[in-house]
C-alpha cells in the first residue's frame, strides 16, 4: 500500500447538488477527502491536524450552509491551521479566507469565475483533457 503524502484538502458538499469534476487521481493539486456535512468540517480538521498529524492545505465548503456557519468556522479555526478557507455559495460565487502578509487573516470576495480559477489553478478539477490522459493511463497499467 503506498502512503499518499500530497495535502489534503477537505470539502463538505450538499450530497444534493450536482457533482463538480474533482480530480480524485494521484497526479491531483491535493488529496481529496469529502465530508457530507458542514458540521463534521471542525472535528475531521481536528482530528486531521492535531490527532493524525496530517497537513490540511485547504477547507473548501461547496455550496452548502450559509454564511453565517462559514464566518463561525473561520473564528473557530485552530491556530496551528494555515491553509485557505474557501465558501462556494449555491450560484457559484463565494468567498475565500487567507492568511495575509502579518499573518492575520483576510476574506476575499470571489466571483464564479474566481470560485473556478482558484479550483482548476490548485489542480482540485479534472479538465476534459486532464480526464481523457487520465482515462489513457488507467488504460495503459491495466
Amino acid at each position: 500500500m503506498k502512503i499518499d503524502n500530497r495535502r489534503i484538502s477537505l470539502i463538505a458538499r450538499h450530497p444534493g447538488m450536482p457533482e463538480r469534476p474533482w480530480n480524485e487521481s494521484k497526479s491531483g493539486g491535493s488529496r481529496l477527502i469529502f465530508i457530507d456535512s458542514l458540521s463534521f468540517l471542525p472535528f475531521a480538521l481536528d482530528r486531521g491536524i492535531n490527532e493524525l498529524g496530517q497537513d490540511v492545505d485547504r477547507l473548501i465548503i461547496d455550496r452548502t450552509g450559509t454564511a453565517v456557519q462559514y464566518l463561525e468556522l473561520i473564528a473557530s479555526l485552530p491556530h496551528e491551521f494555515l491553509g485557505d478557507v474557501l465558501f462556494v455559495r449555491g450560484d457559484g460565487a463565494g468567498f475565500l479566507s487567507s492568511l495575509g502578509r502579518g499573518g492575520d487573516r483576510v476574506l476575499y470576495s470571489l466571483g464564479k469565475y474566481d470560485i473556478d480559477f482558484y479550483l482548476e489553478t490548485h489542480g482540485l478539477l479534472t479538465s476534459p483533457a486532464t480526464a481523457a490522459a487520465v482515462s489513457i493511463q488507467q488504460m495503459a497499467t491495466a
